[in-house]
């Protein structure tokens, strides 16, 4: 988490489909906020020590206020639970800068957007980024149902003739087909997924197969099931000239912690990117979801909440 962090007042709290909240967030002297480009995200303090990230779901450009869409997911580690519960109109809380680890690309000539249930939120920033920049698009949106699905209604009305609606009871003709949606598509279509882990690995898996290249397939994971377990490794702290060793059972970023070396954290998933260490010697074992392909095979950054090493060394620059 950022250290310049924000007050914000909630200035509005919608209630959508089953268990979606959608929040307006404002400085409460009306100043600007900083601006951001669609795909960015923002750090949001639900509690003393309890920090998730949440994506901007309204049109970039404006600074007066943010969007953001909340899951009150069942599964929850208590940062959407906290928010559903505690988070009222009135109420100040802090939030970081955004943050934009799942932009754009300005080279596509054509974008694919997919999201799967809340997954949808950062697809709305780019919708209205791209609407406004001209370039051609589809919003495919898949949920388990209509009654699950959120911003529905603007949806409809802010883009009509790009939506694609995709529900898993619905009729067979109407469900999200991924190898039929990307098969021959032409080389200037960027593909941009986001939505639940197991949701994301089927479309990432069927935009490869389809001979999709890594470059045009963009992705933000906001969850991950992750066994952070493995072999016994040493962490050198270069910087920090400290030496640590990693148990079986303990993440790089705890033993550094016991160490005294704090490394900044939020998820502690692998998908955020805020423990992101460059690696200075040593090969990582990749495990977060956080990382490109073509990123993991440079094998010179590691996502230290839950990677672990190849190697009997890293050597880290902390």
């Amino acid at each position: 988490m950022s250290d310049d962090m924000i007050d914000v007042t909630i200035l509005r709290r919608e209630d959508h489909a089953a268990g979606i909240a959608v929040f307006e967030l404002a400085r409460p002297d009306g100043a600007p906020l900083p601006a951001f480009e669609a795909g960015a995200h923002i750090d949001v303090q639900v509690a003393d020590g309890l920090v998730r990230q949440y994506s901007l779901c309204n049109a970039p450009g404006g600074t007066d206020r943010y969007r953001i869409g909340v899951l009150d997911d069942p599964n929850s580690r208590g940062g959407s639970r906290g928010i559903h519960r505690d988070f009222a109109v009135g109420s100040t809380v802090r939030i970081s800068a955004p943050r934009n680890h799942f932009p754009l690309d300005p080279a596509a000539e054509r974008s694919l957007l997919v999201g799967g249930g809340i997954g949808v939120t950062p697809m709305l920033a780019m919708a209205h980024a791209l609407r406004a920049s001209g370039k051609p698009f589809e919003l495919h949106y898949c949920t388990r149902s209509r009654d699950r699905a959120g911003f529905l209604e603007e949806l409809a009305q802010d883009f009509p003739e790009q939506l694609r609606l995709h529900f898993d009871d619905g009729a067979a003709d109407q469900r999200f087909d991924p190898a039929a949606c990307f098969a021959g598509l032409p080389a200037g279509v960027h593909l941009y997924v986001c939505g639940p882990t197991g949701f994301m690995d089927w479309v990432i898996g069927a935009a490869k197969a389809a001979g999709i290249d890594g470059g045009r397939i963009h992705f933000e994971y906001f969850n991950a099931d992750i066994d952070t377990h493995g072999a016994a490794f040493e962490v050198v702290a270069k910087r920090s000239g400290v030496t640590v060793r990693v148990a079986e059972d303990q993440t790089i970023l705890d033993a550094l912690a016991k160490a005294g070396i704090k490394i900044p954290k939020s998820c502690e998933q692998g998908v955020c990117g805020t423990c992101l260490c460059d690696v200075i010697e040593g090969e990582p074992d990749h495990k977060d979801k956080f990382l490109s392909d073509e990123e993991r095979e440079d094998n010179d950054q590691i996502v230290v909440c839950c990677s672990r090493a190849k190697s009997a060394r890293l050597v880290l620059d902390v």
